[in-house]
């Protein structure tokens, strides 16, 4: 019954009833299909929205991958130039001990000036421990104390082994002997 009453009004029409629908109830469909092209575009909004955060994510993972890599290979490298030079600290040693007999002569203290230079320009090694020191006990250990009233602190009197450090970073303690006061 609804179908024939929509289809007479059209028919035979009066003169202001041309545009507007027969059943004001009936929803307008303008367009046929609006709904589902609006489903899809919410769907493909939504699966947008999904890959853009998920590239996001992995643009985050690759930043932090690429800084802990290069933290990693400078702690690495630096790791290993202190193992070189912690290997080379016996030989240091055993060029300090000619140079105090004096047997470091002729072309072997050429080469071990050379050594001491690289070492100390490029790498920051240096030698610490000298009789006269403060005694720290975070640079030097203490084989032997013995007490003065000569000295107000204690103070390095005798350095069995000397020490090493690059840069801030101690190698090897400097061995000596403490006078503390009484």
């Amino acid at each position: 019954r609804a179908p024939a009453a929509r289809a007479e009004p059209a028919a035979g029409g009066a003169a202001g009833d041309a545009g507007t629908p027969a059943d004001p109830e009936a929803p307008a469909d303008p367009a046929p299909g609006l709904a589902e092209l609006k489903a899809e575009h919410a769907r493909h909004a939504e699966d947008l929205a999904r890959a853009n955060a998920s590239y996001y994510n992995v643009s985050q993972e690759y930043t932090g991958f690429v800084r802990r890599s290069r933290e990693n290979a400078s702690a690495a490298r630096q790791e290993g130039i202190e193992k070189v030079a912690a290997a080379l600290l016996t030989v240091l040693d055993d060029v300090d001990l000619a140079r105090q007999h004096g047997d470091l002569e002729g072309p072997f203290r050429s080469v071990a000036e050379k050594l001491e230079n690289l070492l100390r320009t490029n790498f920051e090694l240096e030698r610490y421990g000298e009789v006269g020191e403060d005694f720290d006990p975070t640079f030097h250990e203490a084989l032997m104390d013995t007490t003065s009233a000569d000295v107000e602190t204690p103070t390095v009197t005798t350095v069995i082994q000397p020490g090493y450090r690059m840069g801030e970073k101690v190698l090897r303690p400097a061995r000596v002997g403490v006078t503390s006061p009484e």
